[in-house]
């Protein structure tokens, strides 16, 4: 019940760091569950970088 106190602190550099960092975790897995419902559904990734190695295009 003493707990209700620790949201009137002010928020130290490190708790911010926390929040932030979840946040990005957060970001990211949404991200990557995307990436993985588009190549069920045989639609592309639409990330940036380097293309996929396509060795028949090669030949």
């Amino acid at each position: 019940m003493g707990q209700n106190s620790d949201k009137a602190k002010p928020k130290t550099p490190a708790d911010t760091r926390k929040e932030r960092l979840a946040e990005e975790l957060r970001a990211n897995l949404q991200r990557r569950k995307s990436q993985v419902r588009a190549r069920r559904q045989g639609a592309r990734d639409e990330a940036s970088g380097l293309p996929a190695s396509d060795t028949q295009k090669r030949q």
